[in-house]
């Protein structure tokens, strides 16, 4: 018998079920629209096309190299024009204010001889003497005054050593776009213009190159797709919402973080899931005797050495010097001791620990799996999606004599497919991190999850197997529109699904509140979800749940510890 609370939170599944697959959008019938001669009218409505445009509705702009050059001149040219000064001063002041337009003019109008010493801009321009030879600062050596050039302060140096300075400068680096007058005495600043008329060519490209990329690395504004080889930047709209974006190169990722694309989960929850994906798992290991260092044991017999410079032997199974062992206790293969003193109760400590530690080892392993299988599928969609756009789109067009612009919903079907499995893969590390005593939540979400899974699957299927019905037919059929009304509705249900789970989500699913927790094993609504195999209901963990309250488990390698500890036994990873 069910109790009032499963009633209860099954009949708010099924409210909250149709709030997440309604959606405004109505799929509309082509079915009978005008036949032309190939079955369909060119001005066919395509659903495509509305899910195109929503998709334009961006909060960020792809830049190359062109865009960041013009948008970098135009900022130039506003600071010079507003502050009355030549571009190379407006250059090095937008420099030194991390490219903020806004800051220079607040800076400058509050306090301008501030500002000029702080930049290195001289109010005045200094000329070197007027003096037929001139002896150079940096060699000693005398010059004719042609062949001598100074900054706005005036101090002359021969070319060749100009030609020396500027090229080190630039060898090591962006720093070179804070050059000062190598006399050390003054700090007058060397612009774009000194760099063009006396460097060689090479540092004159290095030099362009490093102020390119300080203009995108400085600026709050904007930064780097960080896939390897793009040179795309994003210029984002900073507090308009999401933080996911999409590069040129089809790239996506997550702007404030730079990791790849998560939403809906947090930028701290991510961090916390790839350093536990790195971190080696300890929770198979015993530390040794000696030097405390994790050991690994994959087989073979209970005889163990540790590593240098340690070196130490011993029993894997009691821990004991290996000297004390032989045939009395057991052979190599077994421990009499260890089995004695576990009788005795002597290891009952420790094995709980590493039963609680294997668990928590076990439920990792759980939302790891299909984590990655998740980010598997989604690498298969992409190279599916690239099949389809550069041979299939082509073949299918002219077996079912449709154009192209009219099979776009294919190719929107399999980008919905590609998002969703991103999407479905960072569900499961929102699992992991989900606390275990907010029962309700828990089973909402897995109720959520599994109906993301099972509309995620019904459309993947019809876009990739039904599809290949009409890839392989030898004349036009007349089932094709229909098939293309089940695939763009089965897209736009799935894209509103998705849509609402990751707004559930990052509102931390606040419609479930904690006063309304169900026992999930006890319900038998058909809308609730069977936890079977969710690793917290398993019969080893329930055994170990009273003991949780006095251990914690490493976030790196996944051992527990007692409470009173304030760093990893096993890794000395300390505990925040």
């Amino acid at each position: 018998m069910e109790s009032d609370y499963d009633t209860q939170d099954a009949s708010d599944m099924e409210s909250m079920e149709d709030d997440f697959y309604s959606e405004e959008t109505v799929v509309r019938d082509g079915g009978d629209e005008d036949e032309g001669k190939c079955g369909f009218s060119d001005n066919e409505l395509d659903d495509s096309d509305g899910i195109v445009s929503e998709r334009l509705q961006q909060n960020y702009t792809v830049l190359d190299e062109t865009d960041i050059r013009q948008l970098q001149e135009d900022d130039i040219r506003s600071v010079s024009t507003v502050l009355s000064t030549s571009r190379v001063n407006a250059c090095l002041l937008l420099r030194h204010f991390n490219w903020s337009v806004s800051k220079v003019h607040e800076e400058w109008f509050a306090d301008e001889e501030t500002v000029r010493r702080a930049v290195g801009l001289l109010g005045k321009q200094v000329e070197m003497p007027n003096v037929a030879e001139l002896p150079c600062g940096i060699c000693f050596e005398v010059h004719p005054r042609t062949a001598m050039s100074s900054a706005a302060c005036g101090h002359p140096f021969c070319e060749s050593c100009w030609r020396g300075y500027i090229g080190t400068a630039v060898t090591n680096g962006p720093g070179c776009l804070m050059l000062r007058c190598p006399d050390p005495s003054c700090s007058a600043a060397i612009g774009q213009d000194m760099i063009d008329i006396i460097a060689i060519d090479e540092d004159k490209q290095k030099y362009s190159h490093y102020l390119l990329r300080s203009y995108i690395e400085n600026n709050r504004k904007t930064k780097w797709c960080p896939a390897p080889g793009c040179e795309f930047a994003i210029d984002f709209v900073i507090g308009s919402g999401s933080y996911d974006v999409s590069c040129n190169c089809s790239h996506s990722f997550c702007w404030n973080c730079t990791e790849e694309a998560h939403r809906p989960v947090e930028c701290s929850t991510v961090a916390k899931w790839i350093l536990k994906n790195s971190a080696e798992i300890l929770a198979n290991s015993k530390p040794c005797p000696k030097c405390k260092r994790p050991i690994e044991k994959n087989q073979g017999c209970m005889h163990i050495t540790c590593t240098p410079p340690c070196k130490y032997e011993f029993c894997w199974l009691c821990l004991g010097s290996w000297i004390e062992h032989g045939e009395r206790t057991g052979g190599f293969y077994a421990c009499n001791r260890y089995e004695a003193a576990k009788e005795e109760g002597m290891y009952d400590e420790s094995e709980r620990r590493r039963e609680m530690a294997k668990n928590s080892l076990e439920r990792y392993t759980h939302y790891y799996e299909r984590w990655a299988t998740n980010q598997r599928s989604r690498q298969k969609a992409l190279a599916q999606l690239h099949n389809i756009q550069t041979q299939k789109l082509e073949k299918l067009s002219k077996i079912q004599c449709q154009p192209e612009s009219q099979l776009k919903f294919i190719i929107e079907a399999m980008l919905q497919v590609v998002e969703c499995r991103r999407v479905l893969k960072w569900t499961y590390a929102y699992g992991y991190y989900l606390p275990e005593h907010e029962h309700a939540k828990r089973q909402f979400f897995e109720y959520l999850q599994g109906e993301a899974e099972a509309g995620l699957e019904r459309l993947h299927q019809c876009a990739e197997k039904e599809l290949q019905v009409y890839l392989e037919a030898e004349v036009p059929m007349k089932e094709f529109a229909d098939f293309r009304i089940k695939l763009a509705g089965l897209t736009s249900v799935t894209r509103n699904y998705f849509q609402n789970l990751v707004q559930a989500l990052e509102s931390g699913l606040e419609d479930v509140g904690p006063n309304r927790q169900t026992n999930s094993s006890n319900s038998s609504t058909s809308k609730n979800i069977s936890s079977k195999n969710s690793p917290g209901n398993s019969p080893r963990s329930s055994t170990t749940t009273n003991n949780l309250d006095n251990y914690w488990y490493c976030e790196r390698c996944t051992y527990a510890n007692p409470s009173s500890n304030r760093a990893c036994e096993m890794c000395e990873h300390r505990r925040h």
